[in-house]
Parts: structure tokens; C-alpha cells; sequence
């Protein structure tokens, strides 16, 4: 097989262009043809200097961030509930962005649309803008005819994880200043400061306390081998960042993540809501339920939480019912395992699930709010055992050694 790129005119006349793979040009042409595309030009494709332009096109431009892709979703909602076709408002985001990356994007989904894709099949393509849970929306709303509530639905599902980490941003820019300055401080007094004071407590020549002898120890081994260190922070924190890519390292970091002291049940209700909202969306859309738990997963950003959801979808396809799966799942608090029961029962599930994803998201909202209320006192805590350790290893000696020398003097 042989990659042919391409240029034609679709039925409206307008020229559009593409990569297909086949045996030979004119086995394009015939299927460009069968797609109501009359072909140009066809010519085999150069891969590599595409490559090198698609790098180099990467690095000038931004990427379609979840705000664009929210604010697309809902123009097209916009205007598909004012009857625009697809490829008429395709073309018209097209023509009012500024942005270079969602243009070409834009641009390649009306290209798939006219060779004769779906919407859905033709955001698949592009996995790193266009998640599986958007994917499968899309698709749900194609088949039933309900595409302008699905983008309805997944604009307010965008609008509510952008707002979510801005507040969790919001909540650490304090304490990340704060630990930032004490890394910086421990840096300075480690390799000028307390150097300093060790020439002068040489020279009195002295019995110096444990404490300092322990401050001078580690400031001197900090000065000898620093480039070390710094090779050691680096190697461990790309080594970790490899471990967390694999599986096995994404699956116990993650579930490490919901056992933090602080921040840990904060990212649990998160995670939970987030799955909670998700599926109430595919539910009230009619994805079924097999069906809806597998996509959730890929979507709740946590491998540990994504496993149980996994389980739980096990369980419903041996026919096991929803609430005694969530239960076994041990990630649901009694009161939303109540809910969820309830919810089967009386066959309102996904509202259920939805009043659980709200309950979910104020809870979270409440924690964030408190978020740096909490790490205050860890901070201080840490700021005074600093602010003692120096006092007794290193103002305390020299305070000693003053009053010895005032008593000799006298």
C-alpha cells in the first residue's frame, strides 16, 4: 500500500485535500470518486518533509486547549438548534477563529465529512483533542438525532472540569510559593550562609553543640557535592516520571493520590463527581449501561478508580445489579450507595446520578475553599522547625561564644 495525496472539488465546488492510502492513483481516484469528489491532483505522499512540516507547524502553533473545544461545542449547539447543517457551521467556526490549530482542525473534520465519515468516526481521528467520552457522546447523538443536546451536555461537562482546576490551581499558587521559597532559602543557607559561620567558629577553636556540628556536616557535603545532588533530583524525577507513564506506576500512583493526607479526599470527590456527571450524561442519552461504564473509565483521569469502574461493569454484565457493584467497588460512601439503589429501583438512575455529581462537586468546592486554610499550619510547621533548627545550630553557638569572650575579657 502506497500513500497518496491528494486534491479535489466536492459537490459544492469547493477544493479540499487529503492523504489516502491504496495500491495505486487510480485506485484513489475511483474512491474519490465513489465519495462525490472529483479528483485534481493525485501524487504518491512525501512522509518525511510532512513530518518535519507537521513538527515544525506543532512547535509555531498552540494546541486546541479544553477551552476551545468547549467554546466549539457550544457554537455548534448554537447552531444546530437554529438548523444549520453540519458542514455549513463546520464552515463557519472555520472562517471566525483566530486560532491556527483549530482552524486546521476544523478544516480536516469538514475534509472527513465529505469523504462520507460521521461526525463521531471523524473526531476519532484526533484522540489528543477529542476524548472517548466526547467521542461517544457525538456518536450517541448522531444515532439518536439528539446531536444539539449532546453538545449541550458536553460544553456544561467542559465548563465544569476547566472550572475545577482553576480553583484547585487557584488554592495551591499559595502554598507552592510558599514551598518554593523554602526550597530556595534551604538552598542558600546550605551553600553561603552557613559556610560563613563556620570559618568564624573555626577560628575560636572551640567545642561546638550537636546541632551545629550536624548543620555544618550536611552544609559541607551540600558544598562538595552539589553537582551530584542536582544530577540525583534530576535523575529521580525523570525516573519517576517514567515510572508513573507505565501502567503499573499510573495504577499505584493514582491510587496513592487518594490517600494523601490533605489533598486526597479532595481528588477522591472530584473523581467521583466527575464520574457520577459522566454517566448520568451517556445514561439520559441512551448509551447503554455496559456501554457507558467502559467509556466513564477512560475518563474519570485516575487509573485506580478507572479499574474499579472497570469491575463494577463486570459485575452488571453477569447480571449483577448497579448498587451491589458500587458497593463491592469501595469507592461510594453509604449515602450515595443509598442514592444509586434508589435510583435502580425507580428507574431514574441517571437523575440520581446526576444529584450525586452535584453533591460530589459542592463537596469539592467546600474542600478547595478550605484547601489552603489546611496547608497553613503544615507550612508554619515547617517554617518553625527551620527557623529553630538555625537558632540552635547556629545563633546559639555564637551567642555562647560571645559571652565567653565578654567573661575572658573581663
Amino acid at each position: 500500500m502506497q500513500a497518496y495525496a491528494w486534491r479535489g472539488r466536492n459537490g459544492r465546488g469547493e477544493l479540499i485535500s487529503g492523504t489516502t492510502d491504496a495500491v495505486s492513483d487510480a485506485a484513489v481516484a475511483d474512491q474519490l470518486l465513489a465519495n462525490g469528489v472529483t479528483p485534481v491532483q493525485i501524487a504518491p505522499a512525501r512522509r518525511a518533509p510532512a513530518a518535519a512540516g507537521s513538527a515544525w507547524q506543532a512547535l509555531r502553533t498552540r494546541p486546541v486547549t479544553d477551552e476551545d473545544l468547549m467554546l466549539l461545542s457550544r457554537q455548534m449547539a448554537t447552531l444546530q438548534r437554529a438548523g444549520v447543517p453540519i458542514l455549513r457551521a463546520l464552515a463557519g467556526l472555520q472562517a471566525s477563529t483566530p486560532k491556527p490549530a483549530l482552524v486546521a482542525l476544523l478544516a480536516e473534520l469538514r475534509a472527513h465529512l465529505d469523504q462520507g465519515r460521521e461526525l463521531a468516526a471523524a473526531m476519532a481521528r484526533y484522540p489528543a483533542v477529542f476524548t472517548p467520552f466526547y467521542v461517544a457522546m457525538i456518536r450517541v447523538g448522531e444515532m439518536t438525532g439528539r446531536l444539539t443536546e449532546a453538545f449541550d451536555r458536553l460544553a456544561q461537562h467542559l465548563e465544569f472540569e476547566i472550572d475545577v482546576r482553576a480553583r484547585v490551581r487557584q488554592a495551591l499558587r499559595y502554598p507552592a510559593l510558599v514551598c518554593g521559597a523554602i526550597a530556595i532559602a534551604m538552598v542558600v543557607i546550605n551553600l553561603f550562609v552557613i559556610p560563613t559561620f563556620a570559618g568564624v567558629f573555626r577560628q575560636f577553636n572551640a567545642e561546638l553543640p550537636l546541632m551545629t556540628r550536624l548543620l555544618l556536616g550536611v552544609s559541607a557535603f551540600t558544598v562538595r557535592w552539589w553537582p551530584l545532588l542536582l544530577a540525583l533530583v534530576l535523575v529521580t524525577f525523570w525516573g519517576a516520571r517514567a515510572w508513573v507513564a507505565t501502567p503499573a506506576g499510573r495504577y499505584a500512583w493514582d491510587r496513592a493520590k487518594l490517600r494523601l493526607p490533605i489533598a486526597g479526599p479532595i481528588v477522591t470527590k472530584a473523581t467521583l463527581g466527575r464520574f457520577a456527571r459522566s454517566f448520568a450524561m451517556a445514561s439520559k442519552s441512551g448509551v447503554p449501561i455496559s456501554r457507558a461504564m467502559t467509556v466513564v473509565a477512560q475518563t474519570v483521569d485516575n487509573a485506580f478508580v478507572a479499574r474499579r469502574i472497570e469491575q463494577m461493569r463486570d459485575g452488571v454484565e453477569r447480571g449483577e445489579s448497579i448498587s451491589r457493584c458500587a458497593a463491592a467497588a469501595g469507592v461510594f460512601t453509604p449515602i450515595v450507595l443509598q442514592m444509586i439503589a434508589v435510583g435502580e429501583e425507580t428507574g431514574e438512575l441517571d437523575t440520581l446520578m446526576l444529584e450525586i455529581a452535584q453533591m460530589y462537586e459542592r463537596e469539592t468546592d467546600y474542600a478547595i475553599k478550605g484547601l489552603s486554610a489546611a496547608i497553613e499550619p503544615v507550612l508554619l510547621t515547617i517554617i518553625g522547625a527551620m527557623v529553630l533548627v538555625l537558632a540552635l545550630g547556629v545563633f546559639l553557638p555564637l551567642w555562647s561564644l560571645g559571652q565567653a569572650a565578654r567573661g575572658h575579657g573581663g
